[in-house]
């Protein structure tokens, strides 16, 4: 079973940024789609970005142009730069493992999930 392990976030001031970082605990991300979701307090889990094993990025619409999200190019990392950080952006993000055709409800597994907190 491939465990995904989860580092970065934080606190930041509205306009700062933060990294998130994502590994597995066996093999790479190589085949699949990696995508990260995020969940705030008394909210459903959302997606924020997922890129696939070409490389081919996708982002919702409430955080294009202010996040990015790529990968090792051995595959065995996966990341998220958050620049211009919103209070709206406040939330546990996860970062999980997809279908190669980036499905967003064929999520296999999950990390553990990462703070990020924005204050105005």
């Amino acid at each position: 079973q491939v465990q995904l392990v989860q580092s970065g976030g934080g606190s930041v001031q509205s306009g700062g940024s933060l990294s998130l970082s994502c590994t597995a605990s066996s093999g790479t991300f190589s085949s699949y789609c990696m995508a990260w979701f995020r969940q705030a307090p008394n909210e459903e889990r959302g997606w924020v970005s997922t890129i696939n094993w070409a490389g081919a990025t996708t982002y919702a619409d409430s955080v294009k142009g202010r996040f990015s999200v790529s990968q090792a190019r051995d595959s065995s990392m996966l990341y998220l730069q958050m620049s211009d950080l919103k209070p709206e952006d406040t939330a546990m993000y996860y970062c999980a493992v997809l279908s190669p055709a980036c499905h967003l409800d064929s999520a296999r597994y999950w990390g553990q999930g990462t703070q990020v907190t924005v204050s105005s």
